[in-house]
């Protein structure tokens, strides 16, 4: 984060992000959700709600996750 001192007030928003600053948050992005969904779907084996956690695993795919035994597993493609 700049200083206030170093902000220049005549220069609009913020700087442009190059490509691989984008490519490198969006994936920063896409493995935190993957780690928080991992956390949710724990959460609910363990209190027992096996279905809840399935359906949350099929409506989120791309997390790449699959209860299995009331255990969340790694989908294997």
């Amino acid at each position: 984060m700049k200083h206030i001192r170093d902000i220049d007030p005549l220069v609009p928003g913020r700087p442009t992000l190059s490509y691989q600053e984008r490519e490198h948050l969006s994936k920063a992005r896409l493995q935190q959700q993957k780690e928080d969904g991992y956390q949710q779907l724990v959460e609910l084996c363990r209190l027992g709600e096996y279905d809840a956690a399935r359906q949350l695993a099929n409506r989120n795919s791309r997390w790449g996750y699959q209860i299995v035994g009331g255990e969340v597993m790694e989908k294997i493609d």
